[in-house]
């Protein structure tokens, strides 16, 4: 079907759900790290849409390549799996801009900046399970955080685009903190203007998820945009897949979503309406498949998972 269009930058990723353990009798080897993530104020969850025993996140350049290997998982899978859901997102073409940059969501906000990046001391700390971790089939491994979050963009661009940076504590023309600079340049979180008045608002989103405030909890993450389509009402069913990796995600998504909770500005104008929490083992040595030290009780390390992306996941039964 897409022989073609060549590699297109093609990958897959597996990852296994609370679920997965008891249905597969290896309760045993379920992760601690694994467990639920507790209920948050902001949560409309769609369980149908929510969690699954497997994920598989399809990424490619092309539309095309990522629905073939889609279609092949599915073949291979034969009954032994069942989709429960499936999500499509996307982001920026590649070649769309002159030079590469932060791409922009739904909102036409910059998103992404201040990512964790490779080169950063405590990189691997942050976003891969030990070698020597718990247990040994996650050694260099990570956490995936799933959230479908919707945008409500009726509301949100009743807002000016002043209000829209207050709710952002970012510039919209280039992501620049409001305190300025560029879109790197550090926020400068006590700077006031000339009434006293906080430049980045003490409830704005960039503010409130800043690892300095949140005990140094960060995360990396991969978020894609979606559109399913407009509802009788002329609503857009539109917004955010967002998808974030961590060591732990103890450590990482949930104290950061528990500060949004308690008085995020951003926080009337998006609704989650589905979420997912998925082990993702170290990348597969050559002659190995991935999850076999899990199966079958191998106790070598995995390789460090790197870019993990995509344009469509899916959670199975």
């Amino acid at each position: 079907m897409a022989d073609d269009a060549g590699p297109s930058s093609l990958t897959l990723t597996f990852g296994f759900g609370h679920s997965f353990f008891a249905r597969t009798g290896l309760e045993k080897q379920r992760p601690v790290a694994l467990d639920p993530l507790p209920d948050f104020s902001s949560d409309h969850l769609d369980k149908a849409r929510s969690n699954g025993d497997l994920w598989v996140q399809i990424g490619a350049d092309d539309a095309l390549v990522a629905f073939h290997a889609l279609r092949a998982v599915q073949r291979d899978a034969g009954s032994a799996a069942r989709v429960r859901w499936q999500m499509n997102g996307f982001n920026r073409s590649p070649g769309a801009t002159a030079h590469p940059m932060t791409a922009r969501n739904l909102m036409g906000q910059v998103d992404g900046t201040r990512n964790p990046e490779p080169a950063d001391s405590d990189f691997d700390q942050r976003i891969f399970v030990p070698e020597q971790g718990e247990p040994a089939w996650m050694a260099n491994g990570s956490y995936a955080v799933v959230r479908r979050i919707r945008m409500l963009l009726d509301d949100w661009e009743k807002l000016s685009v002043k209000e829209q940076e207050g709710v952002m504590g970012r510039r919209k023309s280039d992501g620049a903190p409001l305190s300025g600079g560029s879109e790197t340049s550090d926020m400068d979180l006590e700077k006031t203007d000339s009434q006293g008045n906080l430049v980045v608002p003490f409830n704005a989103h960039a503010r409130i998820t800043r690892p300095d405030q949140n005990g140094g909890a960060a995360m990396l993450r991969r978020p894609f945009s979606y559109h399913d389509g407009i509802g009788k009402d002329g609503v857009p069913d539109a917004g955010l897949l967002f998808i974030c990796w961590q060591a732990d995600p103890l450590r990482g998504f949930v104290p950061v979503q528990r500060k949004l909770d308690r008085g995020d500005a951003l926080t009337p104008y998006v609704r989650h309406e589905s979420s997912g929490l998925f082990a993702v083992p170290g990348g597969a040595a050559e002659g190995e498949y991935v999850g076999q030290r899990l199966l079958e009780g191998e106790n070598r390390p995995g390789s460090p998972l790197r870019g993990a992306s995509g344009n469509a996941v899916a959670g199975a039964h």
